[in-house]
This record gives structure tokens, sequence and C-alpha cells, in this order.
């Protein structure tokens, strides 16, 4: 227990320069919580919204910290008072009582109006991370007058108990009972931050190897920790495990949650996996970011879930090496390693997958296992194309390829025929020599023309070649900017953000539908066309496949689609809209690209595997994580129809991330 101190709000103008004096040697002498209310008048202090008024007795009120309680004289708002006080202290948790505020008419100024205060809650919690307390419920009130006994007796039941005075002189006396009745228990986080811990989570039994890197809500680096690169969220906890073992320690702390969602995230860019959450636990690897060249005859590489692609191609250039990896530098290696990795050099050397030899996991019973032809091959195949089922992978070893100067283009055009704009680029990238992949992106109709995004990469350091090859696609239609150049593999990876100490700001939930086209005919161009003329998709895009992804045979990997020509992503406002335009194309489909798709619905899974594949890999689930510990992500539920608590708090998460954009 710690106890802290608080101004009688009934003296009358009590000066600010003397409530920082007091904030500051509350804080000084390891006091918790000043608390800022406002008073009634000079008649007395305002009710502290717990029905509590500050003189009421101690007896009842429980708490485990007393702090600062400093209640402001008439005619102080709070929040002045509160983000004055943020500011001339460090490190002591605020307090402000915030009643809910109804609706009211924006134009009256005695009501506050609810988007306002909400507002105010944010930018405040903002400058002064970590440190707000806005629910009076998050701590209690104990009269001048009560002994230490009477506080070391409210301090066994959990929430700050905020004292009243009026002079440095009572500050002392508080900070000297503090060893009488904290016995060296302090907790380590601020009571801003335990206030906003989640029902169901039992944070006291983090691992201490995990407790060390751990984030909550409320700790300074949460909102950076929330959100991805393109999905607002706000996990109950996030761990952050640096070794395999640490990885072990995290799925035995999820094992004793399963009634909660659980994300696994490496770099925090997935469109489909639920690498963060409402409410639940994510297990985030991204500090597992090695890199090291193992066998350099075979150009055989290690490297960690958390590192990003850029990471990756900058390593690999002094030896001349690549390795293709979609098509943004930003993007972690866990999930791409583990669902194909349909890349810009990918119709010349193939699937990311394919380069993979051999994979670091550790099992949903916490046992540590490698994976390659010669051991656990099931679970090897398995991995290659629906991974996130089976373990988290902690290491993967590529053998990758020798790559020199590679022609990197990017292309505007603008054209007001966006079905012949699709034909034509479907017959030329298909008929294109492998060592040539282009992407096309495009999106709304402005002004009765489209936009027309063209990424392309020729592994070829001939200028003459590049040109060549190039050439047939600027004609798609009115030219509007170029670039090409020659550049090493890892400048086409470069020009990705770094993502700071701050994280990701994602926000709200990216609705996206994926799938496999085989041939890119004329009625599918036809109907792509319809579907863009609607208004309601604002990103499409098709990656070219083929070539070297083709040569690999079928059931070598769980990646099932080999023969596909395009892979195919639409993204729009919501599910419905999008649902009303996509439905009408699927006639021309065969399966679909997991990683782009977020219906998370069970028949998903029968686009994306063949009956055949998803009875094995459903086997394979059974093997390795028979309770279903890994179900957050298109889950390959291994026994179908049962009902387990699993499938509860899975149904529940998917609804959550159906209700609309979260925090």
């Amino acid at each position: 227990m710690e106890l802290g101190i608080a101004l009688d709000p009934s003296e009358p103008g009590a000066p600010s320069q003397r409530w920082e004096e007091l904030a500051r040697l509350a804080e000084k002498r390891g006091l918790a919580l000043v608390v800022v209310e406002a008073s009634d008048g000079p008649e007395g202090p305002a009710e502290s919204g717990r029905g509590e008024a500050p003189e009421a007795p101690a007896e009842g009120r429980p708490a485990n910290e007393s702090g600062a309680h400093i209640a402001t004289t008439a005619g102080l708002d709070p929040w002045t008072a509160a983000s004055w006080l943020s500011g001339r202290t460090t490190s002591i948790s605020i307090g402000v009582s915030v009643p809910d505020t109804p609706a009211g008419s924006p134009t009256d100024a005695a009501a506050p109006f609810p988007t306002v205060v909400a507002k105010a809650r944010q930018s405040l919690d903002a400058l002064a991370p970590a440190r707000l307390l806005t629910d009076a419920s998050a701590w209690m009130s104990a009269p001048r007058e009560a002994s230490a006994e009477e506080l070391s007796v409210l301090a066994a039941h959990g929430r700050p108990v905020v004292v009243p005075v009026d002079s440095a002189r009572e500050v002392e006396r508080l900070a000297a009972l503090v060893p009488l009745t904290s016995a060296g228990l302090r907790p380590q986080r601020s009571p801003a931050v335990r206030a906003r811990r989640r029902a169901g989570i039992d944070y006291e039994s983090i691992p201490a190897s995990l407790a060390g890197h751990a984030i909550e809500p409320g700790d300074t680096g949460y909102r950076g920790a929330a959100s991805t690169y393109l999905r607002g969220g706000a996990p109950g906890l996030v761990l952050r495990p640096g070794t395999a073992s640490e990885v072990a320690d995290a799925l035995g702390y999820a094992r004793r949650h399963t009634h909660l969602p659980l994300g696994v995230r490496s770099a925090g860019h997935g469109i489909s996996g639920r690498s963060t959450n409402t409410g639940g636990l994510v297990v985030d690897v991204g500090r597992m970011n090695g890199i090291e060249v193992l066998d350099r005859r075979q150009r055989l590489v290690r490297v960690g879930p958390g590192a990003t692609w850029k990471q990756v191609s900058a390593a690999l250039h002094p030896y001349g090496w690549a390795l293709g990896s979609g098509d943004y530098g930003g993007v972690g290696v866990g999930g791409l390693a583990t669902a194909g990795g349909i890349g810009l050099i990918g119709r010349a050397h193939g699937l990311t997958i394919d380069h993979l030899r051999a994979v670091e996991l550790v099992l949903a019973d916490g046992s540590q296992v490698r994976a390659s032809a010669d051991e656990h091959p099931d679970l090897f195949w398995a991995v290659r194309g629906a991974g996130a089922n089976f373990g988290v992978g902690t290491a993967f070893e590529f053998q990758v390829d020798p790559v020199g100067l590679v022609g990197h283009a990017q292309l505007t055009l603008v054209t007001t025929d966006i079905a012949q704009a699709l034909a034509d680029y479907g017959r030329l990238a298909s008929e294109a020599p492998r060592d040539t992949t282009v992407f096309f992106v495009t999106g709304q109709r402005r002004q009765g023309r489209w936009g027309v995004q063209l990424f392309a990469v020729v592994d070829s350091s001939d200028p003459d070649v590049v040109v060549e090859r190039l050439t047939p696609f600027a004609q798609l239609g009115l030219l509007a900017q170029q670039q090409v150049v020659l550049s090493p593999y890892k400048d086409v990876m470069a020009s990705a953000a770094d993502v700071g100490p701050e994280g990701h700001r994602g926000f709200g939930e990216p609705v996206s539908r994926s799938a496999f086209l085989p041939e890119l005919t004329p009625e599918f161009a036809r109907d792509a066309a319809n579907l863009l003329r609607s208004g309601k998709v604002y990103f499409f895009e098709l990656r070219a496949m083929g070539g070297a992804i083709a040569d690999v045979p079928a059931g070598e990997t769980a990646f099932s689609h080999r023969a596909s020509a395009f892979q195919v992503t639409a993204m729009g406002p919501d599910h419905h809209a999008l649902d009303t335009v996509w439905d009408p194309l699927r006639h021309h489909f065969d399966g679909l690209y997991l990683s782009f798709e977020t219906d998370p619905r069970p028949e998903r899974l029968h686009d994306a595997f063949p009956p055949a594949v998803l009875e094995r890999l459903r086997e394979v689930k059974r093997r390795y994580d028979p309770g279903n510990l890994f179900r957050d992500n298109f889950n390959i539920d291994p026994h179908p129809g049962a009902r387990t608590a699993s499938a509860d708090a899975l149904e529940h998460s998917d609804a959550l991330e159906h209700q609309g954009p979260r925090p």
C-alpha cells in the first residue's frame, strides 16, 4: 500500500502553486495518485462520483494504495487542473472524475457534449501516457484523520485510496506510513494502468520470463502494440517473447486462458490474420528478428519470424542473393512464410514457401520441434500454406537464389475502358516470359477515368530486355507517370517505411476478399469492370502467377492452387457492400488466398483447400494441436462439429470483428 494526499475542497482560494508543490511532493515521496475533482462552490465539495464525500468514514471503502487527492475549488475546470498537473509532474497517476455524459445539444454551453469529453480524455491520455484515470470507481476516499491501521485494512481490497490534506506536513505524515503498510509489495504498474486491466486475464501470473516485455492496456507502448498496419485493436495483454523458450512460456499462459481470443503476430501487416483482437491475448514475436547465413555454399540462411522482408533483402544483398517476398518490405517473415508468398519475382523464382527448407516451431503443448522434409514431414507440408494453425514459428531456414540487378518499374496509366485494360493485362501478363512479374492495381473511378498502377520486376540486368518486357504493358492506357530503374532487389523492398518505437497506428477493420483466377477471360474482365463501376470497391489488385510457381506439384505443400494464373484481391467499406459485388464473380474463381481474406466463416476453408487437402490438414491438426489452441486465423478445427470453449471464444471474437471499427 502507498499513501497519498488531497487538498481540502472546502478551503477557499487554494493557490495553484500550492497544488503543484503538494502534487510534486507526493510524487517525490512515492505516492500513487493525484485526483482532481470539482467542488460545488464555497459551501462544500461536490460528490465524488462514487456517492461518497471525502469526509465519509473509511470503513467499507477498500483499496490497495493511497494517492494524492486534489479537489479543485469552485470555478476551476477539472480537465484544466489535471492537464496542468500532468505537465508539472512526471510519473504519478492523475485521476479526474468523468461521469457518463448523456447526449445533448452541442450549443448548450452548460452541458458537456459526449464527443468533446471523449476527445478531451484521449488528448490528456496522449499527453500523459499511462497516467490518466477517468473512472471514479478506480479509487476510494479515506478521511483526513484515518489511522495507519485503518488505511492498512483498506489496502487489502485492491484499489487506491485518496486522502485529503492541506499541507506538506500531512504529505510527509502519510509518506512516513508507507513502510508500515506496503511491506515492500508496491506493484510494478501504476494505478492508471491497473485500472484498465481486462476481466478474465490473470495478470499476476504472467511468467517471469515475459513480464519485463509484456504490454497491458494503459502501458506507454500499448497504443502501438494494440493496433496493426491496417487493423485497430484492444487486446487485454500483449506478450513479447524473445526466445523459443519464452514462446513456450507464452503458450503455457495462453493454455490457461483458452476462453480468450489468441492472436500471433510477427510484424503486424497481416490483412486476414488475427494478429490483434479485442480483450484477448497476443503473442508478438517481433523481437525474434535475427538473420544469419548458415551455409554460404548452399545459400542457406536462418531468419527469425519478426524480421521484415526489407531487413532480409538488405542482409542478403552483400552476397548477391535474394528471396521472393510479396510486394512490400514491411511485412514480417512469420506470417508470409507460412501462408505462401506471392511476390514480385514469383514467376522467376516461385513462392516464398518454395524456398523453405526447415522451420522451428513451438507447438500448442509448449514442445519445440523442427519440421523439414526429413523431420515431422507431415507438419512441414502443412505449415507451407496453413501454418498459422499448427504452432508459432520461431526460426525459418531458406535456400535463397542468386539474383543480381533487376528491372524495377512503377507505371501509372489512365483509362476510360477498364474492362479492356483488364483483358489486355491478363493476356500480356500470362504470355510474358517467366522473368517478368507484373501486378495490376486500380480502385474507384474519378471523373469517368480509372487510374491503373503497374508494379513490375524483370529479373534481368540488361536494360534492353527490361524495356522490351515492359513496353507492351505501358500501352494499357494513357501513360501518366513512369519510373523504371535497374536496382538490386533490396531496393525493391526498401520503399517500405520502418515502424518506429511507437508501433503501428491502424484503425478500424479491413474488409477484403481474395480468390485465385485460373484464367483472365474477357468475361471476367467484363464482370470485374462492373464490380469497379459499382463504387463499392476502393482497392482492386491482380497478382500475376504462373512460371516457377506452377513448377511445384500441387500436393507438395498445403498451398494447393499452383495452376492459377492470377491472385485477385478486392477491398471495400463493409462486408455486405463488398459481398454484393464480389459474389457475382465467384464462378470465375478456383480457391482463395487466405492472407488477403477477411471473411472468417468456416466455408472459406473449403474455398482455400480442396477436400482431400483439408482432411489431411485436419489429421495434422489432431496430431499437433488437438485442443485447437491456434484457432483465430481461419481455424482448421480438428474436431468439426464438436462444441468447445475455444469455439465459443472464436465465435465471440468474430462477432466483435464484425461490429465495425475498433478503438
